[in-house]
């Protein structure tokens, strides 16, 4: 190995570290990389402390002495692949496999016969191996794909894993190696289990010629995080773990072990972390490098086990390890085999057979533990199956699993639908508490926080660590003079000062803060005039249950959280009805991304919209939502926005955007759609001729940067596609927001940045986007008052219901009428005008409607959004 030993410890530095190992304390990456050193009789040392260590965490997990594996069968898709690993005796050419007399890819027939002959032997996963990407370098795979009438090899491989599902019954596991975030939204529902090996992340090895990874564009260990975060943030059981022996030095292979625990303790989402020794192979580049001594190799298994802590699985595979040497495994920590197939050899170490299951049980039993068999997603997330486990396959988990979540060893696999699930939203009378719309002013929520507050949305402290301290403080720009210098290069320019100009600006307080707004009202006055535009519209949030996991939403339930709903469709028909009988021109309708939803469900509601009242605009399905219904129906999102069209879909709203900063998302979300995925479905979009709003929630994580270069990136799409209508700026509701009730979060913006962004968001669109809204949900009546006098020329919409902003905690109501809108315009001396969702005049006939409802508004339906003055006073 390179350089793997360049660091030599102290007797006394490995004392040290034993003694804070024995103690329990966690390591740092110092003493692991001292206790990768242990030999002989401080090896024993060591498997004695790692051994302890997992038997902590097999007494936690509730299975005390138990070792598990998973009966398979090894299914290699494709062994073409368009890497270049100097160790894969994997990989082949075209030319080879021809010679060979093999397709580029197994048929359909060769997959379900590997399949079926498994299921017959007992089997229960259908561990799917394949080269990354083969279609980008061969022709001979992209021609076959092609015919075969599949777009990638991550299609042919869905379109596979349902048809074992549904012929077969086995539990697909699915290694394709470097996904993007879309991808692995689609794979999620076709397998309980997906992996990919990290390997390494030392960059030395795969940007220096001749050394391992190089000339493999899918090794580039920053990609390869990337997936593990993306895996964890969809809530996706993932297995990982490094390759030893290939290169790397001690640092290098601690800093990996470090860089999966921390992805561990992010998402909750590493099943297991394989720990791989390297074995030399023929017709390779590395045909001739000695494989990993076995005493380095157990210490490596040790000391990965002791970084990762008693929580973690690791594993090792049986195979790579002489039968009698198996128990030094044991002894180092490991508490899972892998998969062991009694049909199908391992074909990444071909010359490497797999123990027979009895043989394997024996040899565990010697160690003075039991052998069981697990499915291919661990007990752990079996037993919890939301939001890990996708309905569409939660039949297929359930028909295998025993009530410890291991596997039913009893259980035959046994072919299933693979199919939505029969959805509860249909019924005629919704689930849960449908009633929130109207209840949340006077009734309220029931709880502060989502029963699964701990779990769901990833390891607090860690993201407490990662994040720091949030609390902003100002840059130092803001000197009056340089604010004023600023403010005469706007005059004439407002959209072409530089990011530092806007920082500055952003920054600015008192009289310089009324010059920056004086100069914004003027722009505005200039752009659109002292018009004030509202629209009559209807907020339908059809359900809250949602797993997504973004940190900063109050608004998202689990189905068994009381304050959990989903409506029916009818309920969101009647709603529909109401809103049009009372003068509305829009419904603007969203949900949570309810796992039992079907991807048909959005095309359901946009008929349902239009059956009930054809002739009201439909805004509605954010970017988030189509990814939900793209990925569910397979469809791409240009297929998936032209379905929606057909069935009544007019434009879609601009949230989910947050801050398209991935750093901050990051941060605010755990599984939404990265900024790339938002620009990408929201570009299609206006290409379509659907255009949509934009949007920036402020105030949390982020800082004036992150705003400048959210905006940016706003410019850049309208000067692309000239589809955003209005840009909407939406303050952080703080009080009943996870990521603040963690203390992650600051409580929401300040009235200076309030003005100042909404000033500068004035300016900086100033050409492109020429409406600007501000929330008077987040910000009351002044506070909306006070941006209207700067910058801003919209209110937004009468709502009728508002229940993602009053279950954040935001406390001015669900509804305003247009009565009270015209007065909050009136009084600063401006004219309300009631407009369309695309900023054009209602007919004479909406106007009269909604003009006939101007002071009691939702009030008409005989039922009540809020509480009286009097009632407030009185506690009611």
């Amino acid at each position: 190995m390179t350089d793997a030993a360049a660091f030599i410890p102290t007797a006394s530095a490995l004392s040290r570290a034993f003694k804070r190992a024995e103690s329990g304390v966690t390591l740092d990456a110092t003493e692991a990389e001292t206790l990768l050193h242990a030999r002989h009789d401080d090896l024993d040392r060591l498997l004695a402390v790692a051994s302890r260590v997992r038997d902590a965490g097999l007494e936690r997990a509730g299975r005390p002495g138990v070792i598990t594996y998973s009966r398979k069968v090894f299914i290699p898709l494709t062994h073409l692949c368009r890497d270049r690993c100097h160790y894969c005796v994997f990989v082949k050419t075209p030319n080879q496999l021809e010679k060979e007399g093999k397709a580029p890819f197994l048929s359909p027939d060769e997959v379900l016969e590997v399949a079926r002959q498994g299921a017959a032997m007992g089997c229960k996963e259908a561990l799917f191996t394949l080269g990354d990407r083969p279609e980008d370098r061969w022709p001979a795979a992209r021609e076959w794909l092609d015919a075969h009438g599949y777009d990638s090899t991550i299609d042919y491989l869905r379109a596979m894993s349902i048809r074992i599902l549904e012929e077969t019954g086995l539990l697909p596991h699915l290694n394709p190696g470097v996904m993007t975030w879309e991808e692995i939204q689609r794979l999620k529902p076709v397998a309980p289990s997906m992996g990919m090996m990290l390997e390494t992340t030392s960059r030395r090895l795969f940007e220096t010629r001749g050394l391992a990874h190089f000339g493999s564009p899918d090794k580039d260990p920053a990609l390869r995080l990337r997936v593990l975060e993306d895996a964890g943030r969809s809530n996706v059981p993932f297995t990982s773990g490094l390759l030893l022996g290939i290169g790397e030095t001690y640092a290098e292979r601690v800093d990996g072990m470090f860089a999966l625990r921390a992805v561990a303790r992010r998402h909750g989402s590493l099943q297991e972390v394989i720990i791989q020794n390297f074995r030399a192979k023929p017709r390779t580049a590395m045909r001739g490098a000695d494989d990993l001594e076995l005493q380095e190799y157990i210490a490596s298994v040790a000391v990965a086990k002791l970084v990762m802590g008693p929580g973690a699985r690791i594993q090792a595979p049986p195979n790579l390890t002489d039968a009698e040497e198996l128990g030094l495994l044991i002894r180092a920590g490991i508490d899972d085999w892998g998969g062991v197939s009694p049909l199908t050899p391992d074909h990444v170490n071909p010359e490497r057979p797999w123990p027979q299951i009895d043989e394997l049980a024996r040899l565990t039993a010697l160690s003075g533990f039991a052998l069981r068999e697990r499915l291919t997603a661990h007990p752990h997330f079996v037993r919890a199956e939301e939001p890990w486990i996708d309905p569409r396959v939660l039949p297929h988990v359930r028909a295998l699993a025993g009530p410890d979540g291991l596997a039913d060893e009893s259980a035959m696999p046994v072919g299933l639908p693979w199919q939505e699930p029969d959805p509860d939203w249909a019924a005629t009378g919704g689930t849960g508490r449908t009633d929130l719309h109207v209840e949340i002013d006077t009734v309220g929520r029931t709880t502060q926080t989502r029963g699964d507050f701990e779990d769901v949305y990833g390891d607090w402290a860690e993201l407490r660590e990662t994040v720091g301290d949030t609390r902003r403080s100002t840059s130092g720009f803001a000197v009056s003079a340089g604010v004023r210098a600023v403010l005469r290069r706007a005059e004439d320019a407002p959209a072409g000062l530089s990011d530092a100009d806007y920082l500055t600006l952003l920054d600015a307080d008192g009289a310089d803060l009324d010059a920056l707004a004086g100069l914004a009202d003027a722009v505005r006055r200039d752009t659109v005039g002292d018009g004030v535009g509202f629209v009559v519209n209807r907020n339908i949030n059809f359900t809250n249950v949602c797993y997504t996991g973004c940190r900063f939403c109050a608004f998202a339930q689990r189905r068994t959280d009381a304050d959990a709903f989903t409506l029916s469709m009818k309920q969101v028909g009647d709603r529909v009805d109401e809103a049009w009988n009372l003068g509305a021109t829009e419904i603007c309708m969203q949900g949570g991304i309810h796992p039992d939803l079907p991807g048909t469900a959005y095309f359901d509601l946009a008929r349902e919209v239009k059956r009930r009242q054809p002739g009201i605009h439909l805004h509605a399905f954010s970017p988030m939502e189509i990814v939900n219904g793209a990925t569910r129906t397979g469809l791409s999102f240009e297929e998936f926005l032209r379905e929606a069209q057909s069935a009544g879909l007019d434009t879609i709203p601009g949230t989910a955007a947050e801050i398209l900063d991935d750093e901050v998302r990051w941060v605010l979300t755990k599984g939404k759609l990265p900024a790339a995925t938002w620009l990408d479905i929201v570009g299609t979009a206006h290409r379509l001729g659907i255009r949509s709003s934009s949007t920036m929630m402020y105030g949390h994580v982020d800082n004036p940067a992150h705003w400048v270069g959210h905006l940016r990136t706003l410019s850049s799409l309208q000067d692309s596609t000239g589809g955003f209508t209005e840009f909407v700026l939406l303050p952080f509701v703080h009080a009943n927001s996870p990521v603040y009730l963690a203390g992650v979060a600051r409580p929401g913006p300040t009235a200076q940045e309030n003005r100042a962004v909404h000033a500068v968001a004035r300016l900086m669109l100033h050409g492109r986007i020429d409406h600007i809204q501000t929330s008077w949900v987040k910000l009351g009546t002044e506070g909306t008052q006070m941006m209207l006098r700067g910058g801003a020329d919209d209110v937004g919409g009468t709502l009728m219901e508002e229940t993602i902003s009053r279950m954040a905690g935001a406390d001015n109501g669900s509804e305003k009428t247009v009565a009270e809108l015209e007065e909050l315009v009136g009084a600063i001396g401006r004219t309300a005008w009631q407009r369309t969702t695309t900023y054009g005049e209602p007919s004479s006939e909406r106007i009269a409607a909604a003009q006939a409802h101007r002071t009691s508004g939702y009030a008409a339906t005989g039922r009540r959004l809020a509480l009286s003055i009097a009632e407030v006073r009185a506690g009611a």
